[in-house]
């Protein structure tokens, strides 16, 4: 059971021999490090940055459920890049818009 489950894998036209296994197996690095980025103060976060790992999640989420074969690699990475940028993004608004100014703190 569990080796013929290992066989399918292995010759799915998205498995482990084309690139359609590896690209988003290695983007994943990009959501790990944007969640190790939680750590970092808001006033560092890059709004450029944020919308284009944000877009580029959503878009390429809708993209891998349309695709032939269908890649669920590719969608959870870019899941995970929407996520993680969405909540950046919003880090990033709390602090800018929701704070008091400096100045105001004196």
């Amino acid at each position: 059971m569990a080796a013929s489950k290992l066989q399918a894998l292995w010759n799915h036209p998205a498995g482990p021999k084309t690139i359609h296994f590896w690209a988003p197996t290695f983007k994943w690095g990009i959501s790990i490090a944007n969640i190790a980025d939680f750590a970092k103060p808001p006033e560092k976060i890059s709004y450029p940055q944020q919308i284009a790992v944000t877009a580029t999640g959503v878009i390429w989420s809708r993209y891998s459920t349309v695709i032939t074969p269908k890649n669920w690699n590719l969608f959870s990475v870019n899941l995970a890049m929407a996520a993680t940028g969405i909540y950046q993004l919003s880090r990033k608004l709390r602090h800018d818009y929701s704070s008091e100014p400096a100045a105001a703190k004196e």
